[in-house]
């Protein structure tokens, strides 16, 4: 006997399919695809200390023998290591620098705190960042270390590609999340060893997230790109923050959030319209009885956010077809550039990509905070106008700064994810 069955149709599995992210594209560009990426290069984590890794390069057959890859000699442990340790070289032989007398006193004040353009310093600059330049060598080669044909094979085709040519758009699809920009490439006699830096010759991007958990919701058409200032106020006079506060209120609609509740009720809600987050404040690291501190950002009150809090709050909207959250954010606070202390941990950047962040870019190590507002004034000022990707401006924005002014503190901004983030304006 025909008997009809009840069936249940779950995950909205149509609109999946043929809902289109209304973000996608730039209006200019007539294809809705967004170009193949230059390069992609993989690293995986098998067994704990197991590292796999392999690379595809866009517009090139696969050779006979397969794509490149090979197993690392080099384990989880030794490579995190060396990554912070180059984070720490960077804090203590430039941020930190001192000069000192032939006795080893103080004398004047701390370059790179002090300004941005270090033409007058120049020598001095060059003398430090070149040093940074072969310690970001020496992890690359730690990382690409071994003496078996596979890996020799690999490490001469991925060192050829990116020292062979410049301005590739570069994703390291990653289990570790490593300072790749701040890593370097070893450049022929003569050479700049500065433009050896991976953020110099190229744009670079990390990925690697959990997962998107991407929503379709038309956005609201606005008149001006949609903005907010997240903010601790004791940093409103420091260096050209009065001038980043006065372009986003210019050029955006602009939300000003300066306490933690503001910020968390906004998060909690469904729909976020903001389509530029940025944070100016300060991150820290927050001990919690783990091996591994969490990382935190604070606005005017005392309540640390992490990556925890914010999942947490926006835990409800996951997947859900009625929500919206899709900013590119800048989180101009120190250390926000890394998303994860180590595989299967994030922090604050990785939660905000994870929850649909468009890209988040931040400095792996603390930033002076003349920098930092310096830094934001030229990153926003060129992603407003909606002409160039986050991909772009980065790296256009690591060659003024050590070109023009002999500082190469920009090259300690990292993207996570958001190579292709273009602000869509409807002005």
């Amino acid at each position: 006997m025909a008997k009809e069955l009840v069936v249940d149709v779950v995950n909205n599995p149509s609109l999946d399919f043929t809902a289109i992210p209304p973000r996608q594209r730039h209006p200019d560009d007539p294809d809705p695809v967004k170009k193949p990426l230059d390069l992609v290069v993989m690293l995986r984590q098998h067994n704990h200390d197991l590292l796999h890794i392999s690379a595809i390069r866009h517009g090139q057959r696969t050779p006979k023998n397969g794509t490149p890859n090979a197993y690392l000699t080099v384990s989880t442990s030794e490579i995190l290591q060396a990554a912070a340790r180059l984070r720490i070289a960077w804090r203590d032989r430039l941020v930190r620098y001192q000069p000192c007398d032939a006795d080893g006193m103080p004398v004047g004040d701390r370059p790179f705190t002090a300004g941005v353009n270090l033409s007058d310093r120049a020598v001095l600059s060059r003398r430090l960042t070149d040093d940074l330049a072969d310690e970001g060598q020496y992890v690359l080669e730690r990382l690409l270390a071994g003496t078996d044909h596979q890996i020799a094979a690999f490490r001469a085709f991925l060192i050829g590609t990116l020292a062979g040519e410049e301005g590739l758009r570069v994703t390291f699809d990653s289990d570790l999340h490593l300072p790749w920009p701040m890593l370097a490439v070893e450049l022929p006699s003569g050479q700049e060893p500065c433009h050896g830096f991976l953020g110099y010759r190229h744009q670079i991007e990390q990925s690697g997230a959990l997962g998107y958990r991407t929503t379709y919701m038309e956005a609201t058409g606005h008149p001006f790109p949609v903005t907010s200032l997240n903010t601790d106020s004791t940093l409103d006079t420091v260096g050209r923050a009065p001038d980043v506060r006065k372009l986003l209120e210019e050029r955006s609609q602009l939300t000003v959030r300066t306490d933690s509740e503001t910020l968390l009720d906004d998060l909690t809600a469904p729909v976020l319209h903001d389509d530029v987050m940025y944070f100016w404040c300060h991150g820290a690291f927050v001990d919690n009885g783990s091996p591994h501190p969490h990382l935190a950002v604070r606005l005017s009150d005392s309540q640390p956010i992490d990556a925890d809090l914010v999942m947490r709050k926006r835990r409800r909207h996951w997947g859900s077809t009625d929500a919206l959250f899709r900013p590119f954010v800048l989180l101009n606070a120190c250390h926000t550039g890394r998303t994860a202390p180590e595989p299967g941990l994030q922090h604050l950047g990785g939660a905000l990509v994870n929850l649909g962040a468009d890209g988040v870019l931040g400095p792996q190590i603390e930033i002076p905070q003349l920098f930092a507002s310096e830094y934001a004034f030229a990153f926003l000022d060129r992603y407003l106008s909606g002409e160039s990707t986050a991909g772009e401006i980065a790296m256009a924005l690591v060659r003024q700064y050590a070109d023009q002014f002999h500082n190469p503190l920009a090259l300690t901004y990292s993207l996570y994810c958001g190579i292709d983030s273009r602000l869509e304006a409807t002005a």
